[in-house]
């Protein structure tokens, strides 16, 4: 195939680590395009303690660092670009760059999903401080101590029955005047004696020193402020999937890419993996199997539009 590359994955991250790996070990010249750093959301995790393998936390930048120097070990190149677009034509890949396009047999669409933010005083301070986007990352760090989770949805009903069990106690707070999450979900968190529910409730601001030490809560209906003293404060208002690169992919109502169980999307030759795929689990380790899984289809691909494919 006359491309810059066999494969080209988009997205430096957990997923698209895993794909270089996998990629490079099965003898295809690989290339990630990562805009800024390596490592996705596991950059902002102080340590990392469920992954397997890995008996002591390890901080999310060196354990991104470990990936990285893996994945260039085997081969893969690792490039800083801006992708503006990814298209494919006459069975070929065009990935558009800040610095040019490329192209290539196949294509990994590892992006991720940024977390909504509220975009209050204290949350870009004490982020990996206190304030968190995921329960399983960081709910453990806080056992016993008490929690405040914020929202409303599927997500943080579900997250905020998992810290329950964790913590002395939960408040839950959401700005509507009830839960827009499913019922049964909602109503095992209304029942949970552990979890303290008060809605038409905003989220105002959040302080402490080192570490998260306390809330600035608004009655919405009251319009009167509050402090309540919590030690986290889970945030749980949505995700954003990174698929504006994408022109025609098939997305499911939430806008995350759908893929069968090779990881291929509705495009043959363009594959997902990660937090930007439809999935119902997401963590690094899940992200990391699927940059695998995607890496080896794409590897399948190839050989078949060669006409090299095992038979």
């Amino acid at each position: 195939m006359g491309t810059d590359r066999d494969l080209i994955i988009v997205g430096g991250g957990a997923a698209g680590m895993s794909a270089a790996q996998y990629g490079a070990r099965g003898n295809l010249r690989v290339l990630v395009l990562e805009e800024l750093a390596s490592g996705g959301q596991a950059l902002i995790i102080d340590a990392l303690e469920n992954y397997p393998g890995f008996e002591e936390p390890i901080n999310g930048f060196e354990f991104t660092q470990r990936m990285e120097r893996q994945a260039v070990k085997f081969g893969a190149e690792i490039k800083n670009a801006s992708v503006s677009a990814v298209r494919k034509s006459n069975g070929t890949f065009t990935v558009e760059t800040d610095s040019g396009p490329l192209t290539a047999g196949a294509v990994i669409i590892a992006t991720g999903a940024k977390h909504k933010r509220l975009g209050i005083r204290g949350e870009d301070a004490f982020s990996g401080k206190g304030v968190s986007y995921c329960a399983t990352c960081d709910g453990p760090f806080f056992r016993n101590k008490r929690m405040l989770v914020v929202g409303g949805g599927d997500a943080a009903c579900d997250e905020a029955g998992y810290l329950a069990n964790l913590a002395s106690g939960i408040l839950m707070i959401h700005r509507k005047d009830r839960f827009r999450a499913q019922k049964s979900l909602a109503g095992r968190v209304l029942a949970n004696p552990k979890i303290q529910i008060r809605f038409n409730s905003e989220l105002e601001e959040i302080t402490g020193d080192t570490a998260v030490r306390s809330v600035r809560i608004r009655d919405a209906k009251s319009g009167k402020t509050y402090n309540e003293d919590v030690s986290a404060v889970f945030i749980f208002i949505g995700s954003i999937p990174q698929t504006g690169i994408l022109a025609k992919a098939e997305l499911d109502e939430a806008g995350y890419i759908v893929t069968d169980q090779k990881m291929q999307t509705s495009i043959p030759g363009l594959f997902a993996a990660g937090d930007v795929r439809s999935s119902p689990f997401r963590q690094i380790v899940v992200a990391a199997a699927e940059g695998a899984i995607a890496a080896h289809s794409a590897g399948v691909y190839i050989e078949d539009m060669r006409g090299e494919a095992y038979r």
